[in-house]
């Protein structure tokens, strides 16, 4: 999920450019002109946090039947403070990836039995 960046003056969504310089973007709307520092530091979506940690993420697909298959990872950020439990479950579970909270599923039994 991509962070949501909006002008602070008017709210723009859309209009707006940047260019990035050293470890800021200089954001521009150009709807309204408003001028800002976009920081490139990851933060928590949350409470805003910059205390994060950096685990491999599964990514998961059915391979065949109801079996599920690692088919690779992705690193992800997580809170220190809002997704503690995740990082626990993590670190009991190392060097395997973090598992999805939400796995892939057959779908409905309707749809099988039509098949």
């Amino acid at each position: 999920m991509l962070q949501e960046i909006a002008c602070s003056s008017c709210g723009e969504t859309e209009e707006l450019s940047g260019e990035r310089i050293a470890g800021a973007i200089s954001m521009r709307c150009n709807a309204c002109g408003e001028r800002w520092e976009r920081d490139l530091t990851p933060a928590c979506r949350s409470c805003g946090s910059k205390d994060l940690v950096a685990v491999p993420h599964a990514m998961v697909e059915k391979s065949r039947g109801t079996q599920l298959s690692v088919v690779g990872t992705r690193m992800i950020n997580l809170c220190s403070t809002c997704e503690a439990d995740s990082i626990e479950q993590w670190q009991r579970n190392r060097p395997n990836p973090l598992m999805p909270r939400v796995l892939p599923t057959v779908g409905d039994i309707d749809d099988v039995l039509s098949e």
